[in-house]
């Protein structure tokens, strides 16, 4: 812990100077509904109401009693929290140089005499927001684990070292922590209040809050024991506390932004809201604070805050907003994080980019879920120029809110991933041009207290106008870049600014269109029957027969005595030049890639018997949705592991061929695998030899189990597999490969078909180098 961070400059004066826990604040001098009256801006020399309220305060409230009234209001806001937007618009409106008699002559016969009135203040004139304060930092762990080592993530410091680093660059006027040097216009401080029941009710039930509320009066022991029946919550006797200050904070943050009070805003709050369901806290939220001033500012300001966009940029997907959210069509959710086929918290398919709102909220959700951690500045930037801020204009909203959870920055060893400040503040600067400037950032996560300190100033800095910094030249991930894809094809159903736009089954039924995959497997079989006398090969069991109808073909001599080579492989690729001018792919510009034609005329010629097992992306009767989602996937990889023992079951271990070699290509050589571990015992004695190629697919390793412990030896020396030049295999660090993902060979292109061309003759060899060749079968003792 850094020894400078005692509890003596934790204290921020004025409001924080009282030791007194969690009292609600006293509400003489505020409205009824417990908003606090500000003053005016920092800097000037009007009267401070929160130094004395009692003073200052006026028993009705209203506009008539308060002294210094501006000459002209500018919006009429829904509450009388008016008295902040009053003063800061009596202080900035503009007074001529002289207040005497000739001042108020007016021509009579001048017609714009009536249009002359006070002009409204310029939003750069107005200052940037701070919501703060020292008793959400009350909130801790009673009884933290005694083998761990190090410090809850949630830590109480994590908002005093965002608050201690705003004040030591300059932006804060703290009588304690700044050093002296002050901008020309610090952070306007606004003022923290509790959150009311009705407004938690907004979205959560009551059941939740009542809950929430008894643990103020529970003791340790039954707090400590409550804590094992939540998902990653811990408990003291002033947690609700917290959490009425960090959602009211978040409350009065917004609402200071929707009446132009400041430009934006920045609310330094904890404990973190993002992952708070309607009926339950977890993982470290308690009431979801950013849902609830949304909901709040959309009733206090139906005319000025009707669309509301929420960025979340958390590395954890914010569920309890999404569900908040979910079908309301006025509300924009965008949450980038890490999803890990739901397997990273808060774990489940929800985060996917399939959950895209429900009802009149369709489309209105949007996940973008990196399937791993490492993802960088390049992957996030690469999100926000194709999908987040394209659709966010065509939203169009009045107010954003950005989620501002910083675990995605570079250190945070919970995230994991390595996103800068500069790329922070480079998302801030994008998102600053929606709504007119109106945006608030609410803390959510971040669990290292030098990123999200380091952070957050970099996105306060952006907030008061200061340009972020470049970043440097780098590439996203080819991850990423699949992900951003396959987010924007999904989503392009619902927003017309995002291409390619996702052909789905109703466009093919108005056009008449036919499956392109369809057309070019038609075309593989008439060439296949016509060269070589192939013919289809019969599935006789339902389900796979509907999926891979036309789709295995043999040549006449597949049971004869003669070596046999099956080939397992995707779909050829399409390749092609589009227009320069209309982005179009033309039918005269493109090219069908089927290198794997070649390997069957070499074998055909040789007299060899072949099986070609073409494995579509897209199943009918298999796949979920459209194939893209990885419930497909998983589906798709179970059937042809099924369709793969089928064949050999019926087709291949019962025929007469002595030499039996398997071609993988792509994603469908997992099957081979797969047959390989499930019937290990007849594939060792019948198959000479294995080739893969894999370019983009995960590599599946061989696993030995039961007496065939000799299982990854056999398939490293009698398998040939070439992995593309840039696999992540390749970037482990710097390890040798395991023997169980067989023998590998690096090759020098990327792409599959320029693979298959570069090594034919290396395999070519390698097949005919074992032909012939009789092994004795192995025992356990021989390794």
């Amino acid at each position: 812990m850094d020894p400078s961070d005692d509890d003596l400059q934790m204290i921020d004066a004025p409001e924080s100077s009282s030791r007194n826990l969690l009292r609600a604040p006293e509400s003489r001098g505020r409205p009824p509904n417990g908003n606090m009256l500000f003053t005016g801006l920092p800097g000037s020399n009007m009267p401070n109401r929160l130094q004395d309220p009692q003073r200052y305060a006026t028993p009705t409230n209203s506009d008539s009693d308060i002294s210094n009234r501006p000459r002209r209001r500018i919006r009429e806001p829904s509450r009388e929290s008016s008295v902040l937007a009053n003063n800061v618009a009596n202080h900035l409106s503009i007074e001529g140089p002289n207040n005497g008699f000739e001042d108020k002559v007016i021509d009579l016969m001048d017609d714009s005499a009536d249009e002359h009135e006070p002009p409204k203040p310029f939003m750069s004139s107005l200052p940037t927001g701070l919501c703060y304060d020292v008793r959400m930092r009350y909130h801790c762990e009673l009884d933290p684990p005694k083998q761990r080592l190090d410090y809850h993530p949630e830590d109480p410091r994590r908002i005093f070292k965002i608050y201690k680093e705003l004040c030591l660059a300059g932006l804060v006027d703290d009588p304690i922590l700044s050093t002296g040097t002050l901008i020309p216009n610090p952070l306007y401080r606004i003022p923290v209040r509790d959150v009311t029941e009705s407004e938690v009710c907004l979205v959560h039930d009551k059941k939740h809050f009542d809950f929430m509320k008894s643990t103020a009066g529970m003791n340790p022991d039954t707090l400590v024991y409550l804590e094992k029946n939540f998902d990653s919550i811990y408990l003291n006797t002033v947690t609700f506390g917290c959490a009425l200050l960090s959602a009211g904070g978040a409350i009065e943050t917004c609402r200071a932004v929707a009446a132009r009070t400041v430009k934006n805003a920045i609310a330094v709050i904890r404990p973190p809201g993002h992952h708070a369901e309607c009926n339950r806290p977890m993982g470290f939220c308690i009431f979801d604070n950013v849902s609830i001033a949304a909901k709040v500012c959309q009733l206090d300001y139906p005319e000025t805050c009707r669309k509301i966009l929420i960025l979340d940029w958390d590395v954890h997907h914010g569920n309890g907003i999404q569900q908040a959210f979910y079908q309301n069509p006025n509300v924009l959710y965008i949450s980038i994080h890490v999803h890990e086929d739901g397997n990273f918290y808060p774990s489940g398919p929800y985060g996917d980019h399939e959950h895209c709102g429900a009802g009149a909220g369709l489309g209105k959700n949007i996940n973008i879920p990196w399937p791993t951690k490492g993802m960088g500045d390049a992957d996030y930037m690469l999100a926000f120029q194709h999908v987040v801020m394209p659709v966010a204009y065509e939203f169009d909203p009045d107010l954003v809110i950005i989620a501002a959870g910083f675990d995605a920055a570079d250190g945070d060893q919970l995230g994991g991933c390595f996103v800068t400040p500069a790329c922070y503040a480079q998302m801030t600067h994008m998102l600053m041009g929606l709504a007119q400037g109106k945006l608030v950032v609410c803390l959510e996560g971040g669990y290292n207290l030098t990123s999200i300190s380091k952070s957050a100033l970099a996105v306060t800095r952006t907030l008061i106008g200061e340009l972020p910094d470049r970043l440097p030249s780098v590439k996203p991930t080819a991850t990423g870049v699949e992900t951003v894809e396959m987010v924007a094809l999904y989503q392009s159903r619902f927003w017309p600014c995002l291409y390619p736009k996702d052909m789905t089954e109703d466009t093919f039924d108005k056009d008449g269109a036919d499956p392109m995959n369809e057309v070019i497997r038609y075309y593989q079989v008439s060439q296949l029957k016509e060269k070589h006398s192939m013919l289809p090969v019969m599935i006789y069991r339902d389900r796979l027969a509907r999926s891979f109808e036309n789709q295995v073909m043999a040549t006449a001599n597949y049971e004869d005595d003669t070596p046999l080579i099956v080939m397992f492989h995707d779909p050829p690729e399409i390749m092609g030049t589009p227009n320069p001018i209309s982005k179009e792919m033309e039918l005269h510009n493109t090219w069908l890639a089927d290198g794997l034609k070649h390997y069957v005329d070499w074998a055909v010629k040789q007299g060899y018997a072949v099986i070609d097992v073409n494995i579509p992306k897209h199943l009918p009767g298999i796949d979920i949705t459209n194939g893209h989602s990885e419930d497909d996937r998983l589906v798709r990889t179970a059937a042809t592991s099924e369709l793969a023992v089928y064949l050999w079951e019926n087709y291949i271990d019962c025929n007469d061929s002595p030499d039996i070699f398997f071609i993988g290509i792509g994603a469908a050589y997992q099957a081979v695998i797969n047959l390989l571990s499930t019937r290990e015992q007849e594939f060792m004695k019948r198959v000479r030899g294995l080739i893969n190629f894999v370019a983009k697919s995960h590599l599946v390793p061989v696993s030995d189990s039961g007496q065939v412990y000799w299982l990854s030896k056999w398939y490293k020396t009698h398998s040939l597999n070439y992995v593309s030049n840039n696999h992540l295999v390749w970037d482990i660090d710097r390890k040798k490969p395991s023997k169980r993902f067989g023998n590998l060979v690096r090759s020098s292109a990327s792409k599959l078909n320029d693979m298959l061309g570069q090594h034919q003759e290396e395999v070519q060899d390698f097949i005919l180098a074992r032909v012939g060749i009789r092994e004795p079968p192995q025992s356990v003792n021989d390794e």
